[in-house]
Formats: structure tokens, sequence, C-alpha cells
């Protein structure tokens, strides 16, 4: 099948949070608008269709869940990646934050600590900090190019018995990386040993490029699965994050019978017809689209990579999944906020400022390249003669 990546419609004529003045500020809808992590690229032609034909059935009132549903998810994971999933263990939620959020609040009491391994997803912070928990820093470490697990200060962190969870970011946003079985092994065994639940947020799970498979946490051994909440949803795979929800697979039955009990008192164990449409449609028949947009990323890929090395003082920590791509700016020598305002004001991007990740994130910036190509060479073109200006 035939795919049009180059061409997509114009997103400014709906309020796209990505394009909206919410995130560009007033007058500024000329900006290059790649910060916000969904892809500018219009939906599956199975997607669409399935929409089309449920809005012309004319009656939207209260639904169950799909009897497909879970079992389209389930195929999926196990024709995809290989892994089983019981669908008893799945369970439903409005989105990935409210399963973070519920588990945070299930799992650990106010004023303990729950790990995160910066930079991370700016949200884990907020999700953490908002239920009263505190957050606890196992920083990446940066080393040629690419980032590792710091696994001895995890062993520290994880010892600490006021330490309940880890939040673990599988592909990691925003650096790219796709964790590796033998790294997922050994922190799946630090954390067991300490009695540390792992909650996995793998909602960038089928987006790999080559020579990199994503490992889900839960498939690495019964004992990890037991250990661990998985949060998974095709929003980020699909763009459809602004009409689906999310799943959560939770193999402990204790655990599971305590997230159904919560979403039960928090109401929201409802369901949105079009959200079940959409994500069934996906998990059914989206693999082809889904393949043609992998092989375009690569694609935008290899233009970045090939673009950022004729950019002085400008480092690309290269990806292994994601559609989103971690620069690095520090030695062109700008604060955080200075650098910011370079890159809008400037180069005439809007991208995602590394410091929201965490101190670790300061003088680096997140760019999203799930963009028409010509659009991302005409933005790496304006970046090009900034830092020209600035350094030369």
């Amino acid at each position: 099948m035939e795919f049009n990546f180059d061409h997509p419609p114009d997103r400014r004529t709906v309020p796209a949070l990505k394009t909206h003045r919410m995130v560009l500020g007033e007058g500024n809808e000329h900006l290059f608008a790649a910060g916000v992590a969904d892809m500018d690229f219009e939906v599956a032609p199975p997607i669409r269709d399935a929409l089309t034909q449920r809005l012309q059935h004319g009656i939207f009132g209260y639904e169950a869940v799909p009897d497909g549903l879970i079992p389209a998810l389930t195929g999926w994971l196990d024709t995809r990646h290989r892994w089983q999933v019981d669908s008893d263990h799945t369970l439903r939620a409005p989105n990935a934050l409210n399963a973070l959020a519920i588990a945070a609040s299930l799992f650990s009491d106010e004023g303990e600590g729950i790990i995160v391994q910066p930079p991370v997803f700016f949200d884990f912070f907020d999700i953490i900090r908002e239920n009263h928990r505190t957050v606890v820093e196992n920083p990446l470490i940066l080393g040629d190019g690419r980032y590792e697990m710091d696994f001895d200060g995890l062993e520290a962190l994880a010892a600490d018995p006021q330490n309940r969870i880890l939040f673990l970011c599988n592909p990691h946003n925003p650096v790219g990386r796709v964790w590796t079985r033998a790294e997922l092994t050994r922190l799946a065994e630090i954390c067991l040993r300490n009695d540390v639940l792992v909650v996995a947020d793998e909602l960038h799970g089928d987006m790999t490029f080559a020579g990199h498979a994503y490992t889900p946490f839960a498939a690495i051994d019964p004992n990890a699965a037991q250990n661990s909440i998985t949060i998974l949803s095709p929003a980020k795979s699909f763009n459809i994050a602004g009409c689906c929800a999310a799943f959560t697979v939770v193999p402990d039955p204790n655990r599971r019978a305590a997230v159904k009990v919560e979403n039960s008192r928090l109401t929201v164990n409802k369901n949105n017809a079009f959200a079940n449409v959409a994500m069934e449609a996906a998990y059914r028949d989206g693999g082809p689209w889904l393949d043609a947009v992998l092989g375009y990323l690569a694609g935008n890929l290899d233009l970045v990579c090939a673009r950022i090395a004729d950019i002085p003082g400008v480092k690309l920590i290269e990806p292994e999944g994601t559609f989103l791509v971690w620069l690095d700016f520090r030695a062109i020598g700008l604060t955080s906020d200075a650098l910011h305002t370079f890159l809008r004001e400037r180069a005439q991007w809007a991208v995602t400022r590394g410091i929201a990740f965490g101190p670790q994130g300061a003088g680096f910036a997140r760019l999203n390249i799930a963009c028409p190509r010509a659009r991302l060479a005409e933005a790496l073109d304006g970046l090009h003669s900034a830092v020209a200006r600035h350094t030369g």
C-alpha cells in the first residue's frame, strides 16, 4: 500500500496543541512546530474508515467494551513483539498519565519515593509531586553519544525502603534509547530484590529503528511480570492521541484487584465509542501503515544525522526508537533560557526545551521529526544559518 506523508492537512485549521497559541504563543504561527509529541501524518485508512462507519450509525449512547478490542491488542503484542499477554490481566484507562497517577497513589504512600531516570518525560515529575510523593533521581549516564543506565546508583536507591516505585520509560523519551533485554533484566533483578515496583510507560514500543527491538519489561520473565505494571496505548504509534485511551497490564492479581477498585472509585471505567473503534482498527489493520511510517521516519532521521553533522557546536544523540530526537547544544554556550530564545527567534524552532526533562537536560532540546521531509529540511536550514550567525 502507498501512503503519502509529504502533504498532510494544515493542522492550524483545528485546535491542534502543537500549532496552538498555547504552545507557540501569539503571533508565532510561522514557527517550526516540533515540540508536542504527535505526528503530522494522517491516520491509517482503516482507522478513518472504521470511525466513518461508526459515525454513520448515528447513535452514540453508552457502550460496553467491544468484544474484539482486547483480543486485537493482545494479538498485536503477540504478533508484533512476541509478548503473550493474558487478556484477564489487561485493564482499561482513560490515558497513560491517569494510569501512572493511579499506580503512584495505590502502591506508595505520601512522602515515599518514586525513582525516575532523567532526562525523562516531564510528566513523570508532575505526577509524582502532585500525588505528594518524592522524586528520586537515578540519572542516565551519557558517554560517547549514548545514554546508559546507572545500575550502581539504582542499586543504592532501591535499597532504601522509602523508595517504593520506579517509573521506567521504555523506549526512553527523550533520549531515544531502546533498552536491551540485558539492561531490562538487570533493572528487573535490582527492583525485585529490593521490593521496588516497576511501572513501565511503553507507549513508544512500536516505534523503533532497524537493528533495535523493543523488549516489553513484563516479557523478561515471570518474576519481572509479577513485579510490574505496564502502560500501553496506540496514541503514539498510530497518531490518535486525541481520540484513544490506554491499557494497563497488571499480572499480579492483588495489584490488579486494587486497580479495578480504584478505577471504579474514580469512575474512570467508562467507554468512549470512537476511542474503542479507533484502537481496534489500529491494532487489527494498521500494521502496513505503521511500517510505512517507520520507513519514512528512518529517512527523516538520515536527513537529520547528515545535516546536524555539518552544524558546528550541535550534536545529535542518535535515537534507537521513538520519533523524537535529542539534540545537544551545550557547545554553543547558551543558558537554558537563552537557548530557548535563540531557537525560537533565530532558528524559528518551537521545540521542547531540554531542562523540562530534568536538570540533566540543560543545554539540550527535543525535536520531533514526524513531519514532512521538506518541512524538516527547511527547518534544518534555519538552524544551520542561526548557529552560523551565532558562532561566526
